[in-house]
């Protein structure tokens, strides 16, 4: 059975409040203003990666809506550091602009925090986000579990590489930190992006995974009229004509959006969009994003990352993921999601029955916008199955 747990509008009154009927669907389309001011020409691919959208659910998101979500992924300024106080009364994990833990990956420099002891849980942001997004949550699970929270490579702290991004590239980056920095078998908990990259890295690597929980995950259901599409083969005009000029449109297109998204203002719009609750969008959050992209390859990698992700979707389904996971499944849904709503939780569920779903009167990142609900629920999930009787039966 699915509970509905209804976050009241109420700070003083944030506690769970469970009903056996389903959340109610609210999932307002993004209608605002375009990173560019203008619609484009062109027509953009569905995502299975970007911000969760799926061929599953009828998120046929406006082109100026989706070029506004792309904006809050690739900023570029630098700022004081933030030290205001803590949101909500919660501990905070401190912004440190220099990073806190470093490991070298492939020759490529990757940041990750950690803190606590005992059973490993590691954290893995979504699309243009970092180890930073999980502030209220690294110190609270810190008190029960030895918690690491990992940059994907490209974003946050660790290197900008100017190579071909892509799923399996963070499936392998987050295997090889389980193996090698971590050395013990970890729930996995990931928000969007992060959160189809830990269900890749549990099915293809369940030796290292115990558990995994996802928060309005990214990725894509099977669609056989799809498949088919993608199936024409490619004409020699198509070669050598018309997708070098398309490559040139994408790039120029992409370069401004990459540009108009440097600003502070345009990053806080955003951000408020998904959060329907916008208390936690402070300068810290602001901060967090835009100070990454300082990096010099930062506009080229950005480029690359949404050329992947709009115009080269990946052929991998959640279908598929989700009949080979061996471990349990915990989906901790924000159901006022403008990007991927509830219904796409429902259908996972379905697919995968070793599953629990808990709804959330939350946007696209729960995890920020309602930390300590979040935190409840991990901890009440995660904490009987890290333990000894749990693992033995894994």
């Amino acid at each position: 059975m699915a509970y509905a747990c209804t976050l009241p509008l109420s700070p003083a009154h944030a506690s769970f409040s469970v009903s056996t009927s389903p959340a109610r669907r609210v999932i307002p389309y993004l209608n605002a203003c375009s990173a560019i001011g203008r619609p484009l020409k062109y027509t953009v691919a569905k995502s299975p990666y970007f911000f969760g959208c799926s061929h599953g659910e009828d998120l046929n998101l406006p082109r100026r809506g989706l070029l506004k979500g792309i904006g809050a992924a690739g900023i570029s300024m630098c700022a004081s550091v933030i030290s205001e106080p803590s949101v909500q009364g919660m501990e905070k994990l401190p912004f440190k602009p220099e990073g806190y833990n470093f490991w070298t990956w492939r020759n490529h420099k990757i940041h990750y925090v950690v803190q606590g002891e005992g059973r490993p849980i590691v954290l893995i942001h979504g699309f243009g986000a970092s180890a930073f997004h999980w502030r209220y949550n690294i110190p609270k699970l810190a008190k029960e579990f030895k918690v690491y929270a990992i940059d994907l490579l490209g974003f946050g702290w660790s290197e900008k590489a100017i190579i071909d991004y892509n799923a399996n590239v963070w499936r392998d980056q987050v295997a090889d930190f389980l193996n090698e920095i971590v050395k013990d078998p970890a729930i996995l908990v990931g928000n969007s992006l992060g959160g189809l990259t830990a269900l890749i890295t549990a099915a293809d690597c369940p030796e290292f995974v115990s558990g995994v929980a996802i928060l309005n995950s990214a990725g894509q259901f099977r669609n056989p009229e799809e498949q088919s599409k993608n199936a024409v083969e490619e004409t020699a005009i198509q070669r050598i004509i018309i997708n070098p000029l398309k490559n040139l449109v994408q790039r120029a297109v992409l370069t401004f959006a990459f540009w108009q998204a440097k600003q502070p203002s345009r990053v806080q719009s955003v951000l408020k969009s998904v959060y329907p609750n916008s208390t936690n969008v402070d300068d810290y959050l602001i901060e967090s994003i835009i100070r990454p992209t300082g990096d010099p390859n930062a506009g080229e990698v950005y480029y690359r990352l949404i050329t992947q992700f709009m115009f080269s979707p990946s052929k991998v389904t959640l279908n598929d993921i989700l009949e080979k996971l061996s471990c349990p499944l915990l989906l901790l849904w924000g159901d006022l999601d403008p990007w991927v709503g509830p219904s796409k939780a429902e259908k996972i569920k379905e697919i995968y029955p070793n599953s629990s779903l808990i709804h959330l009167q939350a946007g696209h990142c729960p995890h920020d916008e309602v930390p300590d609900l979040v935190n409840e629920a991990l901890l009440n999930w995660a904490l009987p199955l890290s333990s000894p009787i749990s693992s033995q039966a894994i």
